[in-house]
C-alpha cells in the first residue's frame, strides 16, 4: 500500500523504531539474567529502567533532527514538562509506557510519540517492540498498523452486537470503578492489555471500549489518542468532552476511549477519578 504522508512521518517511523530497537536489545539481555532496573523515578511514579533512559535519548535526539524548532516533552526529564502548553506544537513522548508489563516479562509495553497542536494530539505513533506492532495515524490521514509483513489500513469498528460487546481494560490497573462500569455496560467479553496497546486494540476494531478511572499521565494517551481518532474512534471525559494536552495539571481525568461503533456506550455517568495508583495507561 502507497502511504501519503507528511515530510516527517517517514523519520518519524525510523526514530520510533530504533527506541523501540533499543529496548527489546534489553529486555532480552534481561531475559538472560542481566538487571535492567535502575531506580525509583524522581516524582516517585514508578521504576527506572535502562531501557526508559535508552529510548529517551533516542527519541529526543532523533525528535530535535526532524524539526529542532518543536519542544520536547519526555517522561523521563521532568525539565522539561513546564514546556507543555495549551497553544501551539510540541513532542509529548513516553518511551517505554509500561514499565511494568516491561519487567513482568508480558511484551505488553511500548514506546508513544505524539505531536500536539494547539492542545489536540494530531499525530501519534506507538510501537510494541517485543510484538513487532507498529501502529500511527494524522489526522486527515488515517490510521495504520506495520505488524511485521504488512502495512494496512486500520478502522474501529463500525457495527456493535450488544451480545459481543468486547471491552479492553488494563492487566495493572484494573480497580473496582472500572469493573462496575464494565457491569453497567451488559453483557461483555473482557480483553486484557497492557500499555497504550489497549487504545490500538480499539483502534483496530479488536475492541469496542476501554474505560479508565485511574489517574493517567498525558503522554500515557496522547499518541494512542491520535491514532484512535485517525482511526474514527475517540475520547470522552465525564463532562462528555475531549480529551486535551497541555492543561495545568500532567494528570488526565477519567476517560473512555471508544469504536465508532460504541461512542454512545462512553458516559461516564458522573464518575469522579478517585483512583490513587499511579500513573500508567
Amino acid at each position: 500500500m502507497q502511504i501519503a504522508t507528511n515530510a516527517m512521518l517517514a523519520p518519524l517511523l525510523s526514530c520510533t523504531r530504533a527506541a523501540g530497537a533499543a529496548i527489546l536489545k534489553i529486555y532480552d539481555a534481561a531475559g538472560a539474567g542481566a538487571n535492567c532496573e535502575l531506580d525509583e523515578k524522581a516524582d516517585g511514579a514508578g521504576p527506572l529502567t535502562q531501557a526508559d533512559l535508552a529510548a529517551h535519548r533516542i527519541l529526543c535526539d532523533g525528535l530535535n533532527a526532524i524539526d529542532g524548532s518543536i519542544p520536547v516533552v519526555s517522561e523521563e526529564d521532568p525539565a522539561t514538562h513546564s514546556l507543555r502548553c495549551p497553544t501551539g506544537r510540541f513532542w509529548l513522548i513516553d518511551p517505554l509506557d509500561g514499565t511494568k508489563e516491561f519487567l513482568a516479562r508480558t511484551g505488553e509495553f511500548t514506546v508513544n510519540v505524539a505531536l500536539v497542536e494547539d492542545g489536540v494530539a494530531t499525530l501519534g505513533i506507538v510501537f510494541a517492540p517485543a510484538l513487532n506492532e507498529l501502529f500511527w495515524g494524522q489526522a486527515g490521514l488515517g490510521a495504520f498498523k506495520d505488524d511485521g509483513n504488512q502495512v494496512t489500513r486500520i478502522q474501529s469498528a463500525q457495527t456493535l452486537t450488544p451480545a459481543a460487546l468486547r471491552v479492553v481494560a488494563s492487566r495493572s490497573h484494573l480497580d473496582d470503578a472500572t469493573r462496575a462500569f464494565v457491569a453497567s455496560v451488559g453483557a461483555h467479553s473482557l480483553v486484557q492489555a497492557g500499555s497504550s496497546i489497549k487504545f490500538c486494540r480499539v483502534a483496530e476494531g479488536a475492541a469496542d471500549l476501554y474505560p479508565r478511572f485511574g489517574p493517567t499521565c498525558e503522554w500515557d494517551v496522547a499518541a494512542a489518542q491520535a491514532i484512535l481518532e485517525a482511526a474514527n474512534g475517540g475520547i470522552t471525559t465525564a463532562d462528555g468532552t475531549r480529551l486535551l494536552y497541555g492543561k495545568p495539571s500532567l494528570l488526565n481525568p477519567a476517560f473512555v476511549a471508544w469504536g465508532s461503533a460504541a461512542k454512545g456506550l462512553s458516559t461516564l455517568s458522573n464518575r469522579e477519578n478517585t483512583g490513587t495508583q499511579e500513573p500508567n495507561a
